[in-house]
């Protein structure tokens, strides 16, 4: 009989015997990481590798579901950091609850993005920068991993910034805040246990809740609230617009990151979960959208409240200035309860993001990367995720407050405007059916993929338009959307309908009822090893799209500099 365990002390259910598997699975496995094959040891729960029992009853799936719990929560937690604390504070304190409904939008983009990562992993054993590199190539492969190398590196000082800020309130040493930030960081990863450092990540987790109190505290007007939620609208006039974009850019950066990409796919790897347990995944990624949603809009809201009708609204400076402000509204335990969260984000964010770069090193350069390995068994991959913490840590000891808030709205920007490169090689891997056969995608996710690309590029634009014309017309700005719009509807159709014009040799689409394809056995459906896989052919067409792409998020990239430092330099 085989089981689920969550710990010896709880019963085990028996599980009705296991169904023939319709399909075998592939002789050989892609996993590049021995490692990362073996029990599913999580924070809540263990499975057995021989546990190919199906799941009957509410207490079955309920145990599966707990020991599968981690990827989805974790990278959607940890988004909420210090950086998404600094945004959604100036998103409040600037422009009331007026960008709430930005969030409200980016609810499927969390989504399908991270669910098509999830697929991958689950899928392939192989880690999203290693499958960018040898599907594309070093060429084109370079320009994504070089931008989460220069991105995480920077995401990781400002996660040491936000250390710093919560310190200052709470009348704590800059220095040694930042040390024990950084001791408590690495010595979490350095147990040699998966599970051990799942469960303090999960336990963090727990504390980002202390904005629920908080927000009751502050008592913003949940009516004003739920409206600005769902009816999209612009703050100021024409001359805020730069400014404004700025902000909404630096929403979607903070809140669809592009090292989640990178974080979910290699974490879900390192948990050894295998496509059997994918259902269980997608709920552990909805609880984590759920908690990332809740607690921006809480931040925004509560930050809103605070400053409404003081002369701090609208001259956002940092997060220690929010914190004062909370505790001007609330009391001083709302504005100590509200320096813990940020602390606590801060820890968790630079966790997530500190393995991210550890993950996709290790992927790259064939370094032994597993949390379930011992320092002594993976020096590398353990030597680059302290070096990391410990660089950033430092290059926030010698940095002053001006610096940290160039390096704070940057990353956010910078994040925003890189997002459309990596979410187009994303939605490439997924179209790519020797890497996922059987769950490649389907016309819908293409063409809803598709869309959201046209969107952040649309915003991008909107951003270097402003830059260049500081005075741009409304009018300007609708020609612009509907422009954009018009080559997202083609582009979107055109995926759809290729999608479902496919031919018969093609595998089945991933998603979508009516399908004309059998999918009986995917869940044994694994990657064969990279070596035996042809390189897809780049057609001109995509070369020169991808090229296009990467000009122009060069130049967008040069326009947020500039907008960064007139904006420093106007303060």
């Amino acid at each position: 009989m085989t089981n689920v365990m969550l710990d010896p002390k709880i019963p085990t259910v028996p599980t009705a015997p296991a169904a023939a598997p319709a399909a075998a699975p592939a002789a050989k496995s892609a996993v590049l990481d021995d490692a990362h094959v073996g029990d599913i040891k999580g924070a809540l729960g263990t499975i057995r590798l021989d546990d190919t029992t199906p799941r009957h009853g509410l207490s079955a799936r309920l145990k599966t579901l707990l020991a599968i719990v981690g990827p989805g929560l974790i990278v959607m937690v940890g988004d909420n950091d210090a950086g998404a604390f600094s945004t959604y504070g100036q998103a409040g304190q600037n422009y009331g609850t007026q960008l709430l409904w930005t969030l409200l939008l980016l609810v499927p983009v969390l989504y399908v993005n991270q669910e098509m990562v999830l697929r991958l992993g689950a899928v392939t054993g192989v880690g999203h920068a290693r499958l960018i590199l040898e599907r594309f190539g070093k060429f084109w492969g370079a320009f994504s991993v070089i931008d989460l190398f220069l991105l995480n590196a920077l995401t990781l000082v400002t996660e040491f910034i936000g250390v710093t800020m919560a310190a200052g309130y709470l009348g704590l040493p800059k220095v040694l805040s930042v040390v024990l930030a950084a001791a408590i960081i690495i010595a979490s990863a350095f147990t040699g246990s998966f599970q051990r450092f799942e469960r303090v990540a999960i336990t963090l987790c727990v504390g980002s809740l202390l904005l629920v109190p908080i927000y009751f505290m502050v008592h913003p007007k949940t009516s004003q609230m739920a409206h600005d939620f769902v009816t999209p609208q612009m703050p100021g006039g024409a001359g805020q617009l730069a400014a404004v974009m700025m902000v909404i850019i630096s929403i979607v950066g903070t809140t669809v990151a592009p090292w989640q990409l990178f974080f979910q796919q290699s974490y879900v790897i390192d948990k050894r979960i295998t496509p059997r347990f994918m259902k269980y995944e997608k709920v552990d990624l909805w609880i984590g959208i759920a908690i990332v949603i809740i607690g921006a809009a809480a931040l925004i809201g509560l930050t809103a409240a605070a400053f409404a009708g003081t002369d701090g609204f609208g001259q956002f400076s940092d997060t220690a200035a929010v914190a004062k402000g909370i505790e001007d509204k609330a009391g001083h335990l709302a504005g100590v309860l509200f320096a813990i969260a940020l602390l606590d984000a801060s820890i968790i964010g630079a966790f997530a993001v500190s393995l991210s770069t550890a993950y996709a090193i290790g992927d790259v350069f064939g370094i032994k990367h597993s949390l379930h390995r011992g320092v002594k068994g993976a020096k590398g991959f353990y030597a680059v995720y302290a070096g990391l913490v410990a660089v950033a840590a430092t290059i926030t000891l010698l940095s002053n407050g001006y610096t940290q808030g160039l390096i704070t709205q940057f990353v956010q920007v910078l994040a925003g405007v890189l997002l459309p490169s990596a979410t187009v090689f994303l939605l490439l891997l997924c179209n790519d059916k020797a890497v996922l056969g059987p769950w490649a995608n389907g016309p819908r996710t293409n063409a809803f993929t598709s869309t959201v690309v046209g969107v952040l590029v649309m915003l991008s634009l909107i951003l270097t338009a402003s830059v260049v014309w500081p005075d741009i017309s409304s009018d300007a700005i609708l020609w612009i959307m509907g422009g954009c719009g018009v080559i997202g509807v083609l582009v979107a159709g055109y995926f759809f309908t290729a999608g479902r014009t496919g031919t018969k040799e093609d595998p089945p689409p991933a998603s979508g009822r009516g399908c004309p394809h059998d999918r009986t056995g995917r869940e044994d459906w694994r990657m064969p090893p990279l070596e035996t896989l042809g390189r897809p052919v780049m057609s001109t067409a995509r070369k020169v799209g991808m090229g296009a792409l990467r000009a122009y998020l060069l130049i967008a990239m040069v326009m947020v500099i500039i907008k960064v430092v007139q904006t420093a330099l106007n303060h």
